[in-house]
């Protein structure tokens, strides 16, 4: 099948595909799209992001459903509010020609009583996202015990995110005989799970491998220090000067810091996370998709409803914790028959995740040398070069022709080129004339992890473990905040039940040993010592140069303790108030270490 119309879709439907100048079906609608309009069965189907998924099952569920009705016949679910909104805006339009459809979307951060309203004038099809939905349903302002047809669209996404049970709890009020499509990315085990208690015998396809990459991204990793992180990110972009990329990272404290970081350097750049409200949200958006915003900060979350076919780059700024999540991320460049690049900057202690990533994906990374300043140059120069050959000109100038050929009169061919492109060069060249090399070579010593070849780092004991509410993630990020390091700073963590470990470099000893020098947290003493455990750097109790010792220089006998003798019976209040913090550490401060100096200021595109 090499067109819409061989895949048998009526005149409406056919009417907006050309409208919308889609010339020919991608794979994932060629195999669904006959599957879902000749019969009435159920469906998994695995595709990557940016496939074309959303006319998939798009199509088909327009074609079926009755407009002529107001009763809701469809019910799409999405794991954001931007991507449910993307969803219900394409709806809309593959059916502009569908007389009297109502397509309505339901999330959350806009008036619940606005979106029941619409659905009451009669909504054939709902987009949500499950908080919303569910809340809707157990305000009973929706009925879907009438739906035709379900979509769990970016299921495996929806899951990581911790919508199962409302999932669950939205199925149970739908009709049993319905037909449920499942679109997905990855197909982890719970996206397995749902499909088996939920379906009944589904179709399955797959475009490409299950969990592949497409084959339009190539990946690319860049290996350096973790304090040199963002000025790898920096060089980057300028060795890319037409770069229009989203830049991932893990938590939505840094997603806002290098945002604001790049903006302070003179980049065009926008953060997009879950504490911004709706309407910065959407604004954020618009910038990004009218290219206003080259660079896009973002959390994997807070992309999901990223929908832009020009994107060029996508910049694992940290990789995911979620191997599998990194597939999504790709997925966000390389699509509608494009190319793109994926890169990923990595510390000497994430290579390792590399590896894994491609046996996920099923593509090889290619280790590539962060540009240097000279290159940078070179690249940027060109860039002005080419910009200004191709530059149509402004006739407005001719009058000012005659005072300007005044000024250059001595001035010979040469010269006045170069004085021309030094000011947008010379910008660059001072800045990175003497910049350093920011490549590491695996194995090679890097002092932001405290690992080295045959050097050794300094090994810690801690008096709190999994009975405070940490593990070695809440412990390592809490040791981030308490002592201002970077990421990698601080590794090897390993809790216990009521004490941990953890390493840093040798360097930083003594720094660790003064903070927690009678240092309280949650009104208990929290003590830090250097451990004899593995990998460390001497003996437990060992507070050489470390400020004294908190217990008046008695040795503890017991290795296993959690604190001081006399703070080892905890109060009541004490105990409740750490029951409270087991959600997790406290909010982590800005981690200066991990950005560079923030000259010279970039010019704004």
């Amino acid at each position: 099948m090499s067109t819409f119309q061989d895949l048998g879709l009526n005149d409406d439907l056919l009417q907006a595909i050309t409208d919308l100048g889609f010339e020919k079906p991608s794979e994932v609608q060629q195999k669904a799209i006959p599957i879902l309009l000749e019969s009435e069965t159920d469906l998994v189907a695995l595709a990557q992001t940016g496939t074309g998924k959303t006319a998939a099952f798009g199509f088909p569920m327009l074609e079926k459903i009755d407009v002529a009705s107001r009763t809701t016949q469809g019910l799409i679910l999405s794991p954001t509010r931007e991507l449910c909104l993307q969803i219900t805006n394409e709806m809309k339009l593959y059916g502009k020609y569908c007389k009297g459809l109502n397509v309505v979307a339901v999330y959350g951060g806009s008036s619940i009583t606005d979106q029941a309203r619409e659905i009451k004038r009669g909504a054939q099809i709902i987009v949500a996202t499950p908080g919303r939905m569910k809340d809707m349903i157990n305000r009973r302002l929706v009925d879907i015990s009438k739906i035709q047809y379900s979509v769990l669209d970016e299921a495996d996404e929806m899951l990581n995110m911790g919508f199962k049970e409302d999932i669950t709890d939205i199925l149970s009020h739908t009709p049993e005989d319905k037909n449920t499509w499942l679109f997905s990315a990855t197909m982890p085990r719970e996206v397995s799970r749902i499909a088996k208690n939920f379906m009944h015998n589904p179709q399955e396809i797959t475009v490409g491998n299950k969990n592949e990459s497409t084959s339009n991204v190539s990946h690319e990793y860049y290996l350096v220090n973790a304090r040199d992180r963002y000025q790898a990110l920096k060089r980057l972009s300028d060795a890319n000067p037409d770069i229009f990329s989203v830049i991932f990272c893990r938590t939505k404290r840094d997603t806002q810091k290098v945002a604001e970081k790049l903006i302070e350097d003179g980049y065009s750049a926008g953060a997009l996370h879950g504490d911004l409200s709706q309407n910065q949200r959407d604004i954020v958006m618009k910038s990004f998709r009218n290219k206003q915003i080259q660079m896009l900060v973002a959390t994997d979350v807070a992309a999901r409803g990223i929908d832009v076919d020009d994107i060029t780059h996508v910049i694992n700024y940290q990789l995911p914790d979620e191997i599998e999540t990194y597939t999504h991320r790709s997925g966000r460049t390389g699509r509608a028959g494009k190319n793109g690049i994926s890169m990923v900057i990595v510390s000497k202690s994430e290579v390792r995740k590399i590896k894994s990533i491609e046996r996920i994906i099923k593509r090889q990374f290619d280790k590539k040398e962060i540009p240097d300043g000279a290159d940078i140059c070179e690249v940027q120069l060109m860039s002005l070069a080419n910009k200004i050959h191709n530059t149509e000109i402004n006739h407005e100038i001719d009058k000012h022709l005659a005072n300007i050929n005044e000024l250059f009169a001595d001035t010979d061919k040469d010269e006045l080129i170069k004085k021309f492109f030094s000011v947008e060069f010379t910008r660059f060249y001072n800045y990175y004339n003497k910049s350093k090399n920011l490549n590491v070579a695996e194995g090679s010593y890097d002092s932001s992890e405290g690992r080295s070849r045959g050097g050794k780092s300094t090994r810690y004991f801690i008096n709190v473990g999994g009975k405070d509410g940490f593990d070695w993630m809440k412990l390592k990020d809490f040791l981030k905040e308490q002592l201002g390091l970077g990421r990698d700073d601080v590794f090897k963590v390993e809790t216990k039940d009521s004490f941990s470990f953890f390493n840093t470099e040798n360097e930083l000893k003594e720094k660790v040993l003064a903070h927690f020098t009678d240092f309280k947290h949650e009104g208990r003493f929290v003590n830090v010592e250097v451990s004899e455990n593995r990998g460390g750097g001497g003996r437990r109790g060992d507070r050489r140069g470390g400020g004294g010792r908190r217990d008046g220089g008695k040795r503890r006998d017991d290795r296993r303790g959690s604190g001081r003798r006399s703070d080892r019976k905890e109060s009541s209040g004490n105990r409740s108030d750490r029951r409270r913090n087991e959600g997790g550490s406290k909010p982590r401060r800005s981690d200066s270490s991990d950005f560079g100096s923030s000259r010279p200021r970039r010019s704004r595109r």
